[in-house]
């Protein structure tokens, strides 16, 4: 079973003074990873040594190895195998990780992008900012045509994981007489608003 960064975060968190334990729950490493590397039979061999962004490291008379994506006891065996040659037998290696790798951040763009389409006074992309609400951006798009149908405006939401596009159907005019709560809606970047054109008899 492999288990996640912040799952192996959780077990360090407990086990600081061993945190090869940590990594024998199926952890793989990746670049930016600390390892503690010590061979029993040769002291001057023992050393912390950081993965690097290509996903190696360096050992004495083993040469570079490739950590990253490999369990912890897989780079103990390829280790030792590199050096066995160096020895009668084949050496006591022991890996540990001693440090995780920091996780990167996920930065938000200041302001969302938000398309608005179809019978309104200035169609195109608007920006706006974190926390935006969908009554908010009728004001920022300058109102609608006179053939707008603002019983029938759509919200065209894709999820940015699965590229699923889901349609919210939104009568503006019940809105603004508070009979829907759909002016709190937030915006969420590359929303799509659509006002789509009245009907003869709309």
């Amino acid at each position: 079973m492999n288990y996640s960064r912040r799952t192996v975060v959780g077990l360090m968190a407990g086990l600081v003074a061993f945190p090869s334990v940590a990594t024998a729950q199926g952890y793989r490493i990746q670049p930016g990873d600390v390892l503690r590397i010590e061979v029993i039979e040769d002291e001057t061999l023992n050393r912390t040594v950081l993965v690097g962004p290509d996903g190696r490291i360096n050992v004495p008379q083993a040469g570079s190895v490739r950590a990253a994506g490999r369990s912890i006891s897989a780079i103990e065996r390829i280790v030792t195998n590199r050096l066995t040659s160096s020895f009668n037998a084949p050496p006591n290696v022991y890996v540990a990780l001693e440090q995780l790798a920091p996780e990167e951040e996920e930065v938000e763009p200041e302001t969302l992008n938000v398309f608005v389409l179809g019978e309104v006074e200035r169609p195109g992309k608007i920006e706006v900012e974190h926390g935006t609400t969908l009554i908010q951006a009728f004001a920022e798009m300058g109102g609608f045509s006179n053939f707008a149908a603002t019983k029938r405006v759509q919200l065209r939401r894709t999820d940015p994981k699965t590229k699923i596009e889901k349609v919210h159907t939104i009568n503006y005019d019940a809105m603004l007489q508070g009979q829907i709560k759909d002016a709190t809606i937030h915006l969420r970047d590359g929303d799509v608003i659509l006002v789509p054109t009245r009907k003869l008899f709309e």
